[in-house]
């Protein structure tokens, strides 16, 4: 098997996204039907009709990109026959979509699911005040170079590599004059580019360990079964499939550094030649040429391309 599906996070959502799935295909509206009743919210309402702005909440926006990846991935099954146990060596998803990777592969269900990330997204909104943290995108600095930097930047403030995404785009969060001089320090050290970014907490760095403590909580009282097909954990870059680890992991993964990188390079050195991005836009699929050459990313966030992907893959 040398295809993997990989599940975008945070930063992907728009208004309309899953619509046009929800309009022509009945495992979609089902799949939204279901996270609405779990959650007790119109989400489905909000995606398709906004406003932008309550649709770009934390709390909205995790459980909202899941939900259209998988009724995406029901509409691949429906449809073309396409599914994890079938069609995928590995599942990996990138922060949140972690959580989405795992409910395709079984590991979770829906509902658990759109509940888990429904906490996730307050606890990490509530776990640092309004201004007390920020994020900022390195561009052009490799992945050690970048964390030199931050570690030098944190001067007894927090400041960490949270997303290691490939091609020389590494994103640091942490105490907000921290990453503002991680950002000035960035450009002495060769950056291309060093900009503060627009988020609503610094996701991904120690100042998020309520939240870390919440998913504790949260991930102790729901079911996790091994996935039908290994889990690439963001953590960890390595394959895994035991449920208590992977329990670990994601409480780990609130704090610690997304490993996309390192996750695509083992998937590539394990035979994946084509890496399948389901969800509301391709952010992941344009990572995949910078990280892995020989490989190809395609995705899956329209309808029309459900019969492409049935072409590409041959089934």
């Amino acid at each position: 098997m040398t295809v993997a599906f990989t599940f975008p996070g945070q930063g992907s959502q728009a208004v309309g996204m899953g619509k046009g799935f929800a309009d022509n295909f009945a495992p979609a509206r089902a799949v939204f039907a279901e996270v609405d009743d779990a959650l007790s919210q119109k989400l489905s309402a909000l995606m398709f009709e906004g406003p932008e702005d309550q649709l770009t909440l934390t709390a909205n926006a995790q459980p909202a990109l899941m939900a259209v990846s998988l009724a995406i991935l029901r509409v691949l099954e429906s449809e073309a026959g396409i599914t994890p146990a079938k069609n995928a060596r590995f599942v990996a998803g990138h922060s949140l979509g972690e959580y989405s990777a795992l409910a395709a592969a079984g590991s979770l269900s829906i509902a658990d699911t759109a509940g888990l990330l429904r906490i996730r997204g307050n606890a990490m909104q509530a776990a640092v005040g309004p201004g007390v943290g920020a994020m900022a995108a390195l561009l052009g600095l490799d992945f050690d170079a970048a964390a030199a930097v931050a570690q030098e930047a944190a001067q007894g403030e927090i400041c960490q590599a949270a997303n290691d995404n490939g091609g020389g785009q590494v994103v640091v969060s942490g105490s907000k004059a921290a990453v503002e001089r991680a950002v000035e320090l960035a450009k002495t050290k060769g950056a291309k580019r060093a900009v503060m970014l627009s988020v609503s907490a610094p996701f991904h760095c120690a100042l998020m360990q309520p939240a870390a403590d919440a998913m504790a909580e949260a991930l102790s009282k729901v079911n996790i079964n091994a996935p039908v097909v290994p889990l690439v954990g963001n953590v960890t870059a390595a394959a895994g499939s035991d449920p208590e680890a992977i329990r670990r992991n994601l409480v780990t993964q609130v704090t610690g550094t997304v490993r996309w990188r390192e996750s695509i390079a083992y998937m590539a050195a394990q035979g994946i030649t084509k890496f399948v991005e389901i969800g509301s836009v391709k952010v992941l699929t344009g990572l995949v040429k910078r990280i892995a050459a020989e490989a190809e990313g395609l995705s899956v966030s329209q309808p029309d391309d459900v019969a492409n992907l049935r072409a590409q893959l041959g089934v």
